[in-house]
């Protein structure tokens, strides 16, 4: 029972994985896009040429819920389909790398 926490983040990552790439795909939108930026937000550890702390912080910023759901709600009030499609991307990614077993960073080092 003590692995049910890293279970559980996994599975949760994965029904994010699904339902954004889900959603992506229902709406139209291409392959083209999504393999361009699939692995954009992993930009964000260049933050760690700044050292651990800033690293853990621009790394923690891009890879939590919070940036694409204000993307997607945004798109879907102002009606812009590439919001919403630069949200669903984002989303993808965070849950992918949820189901790979990659969290948020402790500003102490990029493996804790």
């Amino acid at each position: 029972m003590t692995d049910l926490p890293r279970w559980l983040l996994r599975l949760e990552g994965l029904a994010a994985f699904v339902a954004a790439l889900a959603l992506y795909f229902d709406a139209g939108y291409g392959w083209l896009l999504l393999l361009l930026l699939a692995l954009a937000p992993d930009l964000s550890m260049l933050g760690y040429v700044g050292g651990p702390r800033v690293g853990a912080f621009t790394y923690d910023v891009v890879h939590t819920y919070v940036g694409p759901l204000a993307l997607v709600v945004a798109g879907v009030v102002g009606d812009a389909d590439i919001a919403i499609q630069l949200a669903l991307i984002w989303a993808a990614h965070i849950g992918a790398d949820r189901v790979l077993g990659y969290g948020l960073k402790y500003p102490s080092s990029f493996k804790d």
